[in-house]
């Protein structure tokens, strides 16, 4: 042989004394690609996420809830327990989602037309159903 490693070429394999080898598992994740674009997975997910759109309310429907608010609110010194299916605007894109919402009623602000129930403020322009014991109290006395 007349190459540049001759000397050594058959000479054994160094192994460390100190250092353990390391597995084969982690040897072949060294050659794992990586994300050259960082948050390329991410943008793709949410371009994905679907959202709806708001559906208007007519204007009997917007009558029926108010009359179920004037009633929540002669019962709000007794904290009432409500269930509201409302429009829950979404933080990243255009549209949203329609959640339901069920815990004690702790506020309606005429002011900020806002509904409190538990921690959560709800516009009240994007309730789509109120129900409450109450309401239903009233609905069958009638």
């Amino acid at each position: 042989m007349n190459g540049n490693y001759d000397d050594i070429i058959h000479m054994p394999h160094h192994t460390s004394k100190t250092h353990p080898q390391m597995p084969m598992e982690k040897r072949a994740a060294q050659f794992n690609p990586f994300a050259a674009l960082t948050g390329y997975d991410e943008a793709v997910g949410e371009t994905g996420r679907v959202t709806e759109e708001f559906a208007d309310l007519t204007e009997d429907r917007m009558l029926e809830l108010n009359e179920k608010l004037m009633l929540l609110h002669g019962a709000l010194a007794d904290r009432p327990c409500v269930t509201i299916s409302w429009f829950r605007p979404d933080d990243k894109k255009l549209g949203g989602a329609y959640v339901t919402t069920s815990g004690v009623l702790r506020r309606i602000s005429d002011l900020d037309r806002t509904i409190t129930v538990d921690n959560l403020m709800i516009p009240v322009d994007l309730i789509m159903e109120i129900d409450s014991p109450v309401i239903r109290r009233e609905e069958e006395e009638l």
